[in-house]
């Protein structure tokens, strides 16, 4: 039985994993397997133990890896692992006693509100489609923190335009809707009006275009966000992620509530939101160092 593609299999059809998460697993399950039979004699995938599992982990370690990176790749075997254990095919799990490596907290990167402002107040985008969906693209980005991919699935019924609500398909297909402010509803609308004209007859279409009418993919999605961005910030990292961090970061330090952002992110656990919260204790601190007068 070919363990690997069952569990790819699992992954995709009962967890609901995007692609992108499905073929990570899928990589880190291939460098294992050749670890385990480049160095311990073709042992099978059901055959390890903790000494091979750490094994793997020194060798990662000497390769450079980071703890995140070794982490990650230990986080994809408990996965597999505890499939296997489900389906019967081993008896004992070797990832038990498996412990993960320290890492160091990273806080999230992200644009300064005074820079978000400056980039769509200020800068000129032009006034043909290509202009108008790339401000709106960075916008709604901006305003709704939604990730790459769910921008890149939105139709046109997504999103109620008299409501001021889009309707997001996140991850494990699990739905949520986010608000959008007033002062976007007319830029939405100029935005459509100008691709029915430019690629006339679609029906329920994909809510953002490529150049060529075609639906929106995640590479184009960077280079427009990373062409941007660089006029405003020097951050070293400028991709769509860092739009979903500003848009966290910028609700939390103007006030709003954890749990909320929490809805309007998308995450299953808080843990995932609280992360931010380091970035508005930093201003705290800043704001502190400034106005006290003993600081």
């Amino acid at each position: 039985m070919n363990y690997k593609e069952s569990f790819l299999g699992y992954l995709q059809h009962e967890k609901r994993n995007s692609p992108n998460t499905v073929q990570s697993y899928s990589i880190d399950l291939d460098q294992f397997t050749r670890y385990c039979r480049s160095v311990h004699k073709n042992l099978n995938l059901d055959e390890v133990d903790v000494k091979v599992v750490r094994g793997w982990v020194v060798q990662l370690m000497e390769e450079g890896l980071s703890p995140r990176s070794v982490n990650r790749k230990l986080t994809t075997l408990k996965t597999f692992y505890r499939f296997l254990i489900r389906e019967g095919a081993i008896s004992k799990n070797p990832m038990n006693g498996i412990l993960g490596l320290k890492q160091k907290t990273k806080l999230p990167e992200f644009v300064e509100q005074e820079h978000m402002d400056q980039l769509l107040d200020q800068y000129d985008f032009g006034e043909d489609f290509s202009g108008i969906r790339n401000r709106l693209l960075i916008e709604i980005l901006y305003a709704t923190g939604i990730r790459r991919e769910e921008l890149i699935g939105m139709h046109d019924h997504d999103i109620d335009i008299d409501g001021k609500t889009i309707k997001v398909l996140g991850k494990r297909n699990k739905e949520r809707m986010i608000p959008f402010t007033k002062e976007m509803k007319p830029n939405i609308e100029k935005y459509l009006k100008y691709r029915n004209e430019s690629f006339p007859g679609l029906v329920d279409s994909y809510f953002f275009l490529s150049d060529k009418g075609k639906k929106m993919y995640g590479k184009l999605v960077y280079r427009i966000v990373k062409k941007h961005l660089e006029f405003v910030t020097t951050i070293e990292k400028k991709s769509p992620h860092i739009l979903r961090h500003t848009f966290a970061t910028h609700l939390l330090n103007n006030g709003a509530d954890l749990n909320a952002v929490k809805e309007l992110l998308g995450h299953a656990n808080l843990s995932a939101t609280q992360i931010y919260t380091h970035n508005t204790f930093e201003k705290l601190k800043q704001v502190y160092k400034l106005a006290h007068p003993r600081a």
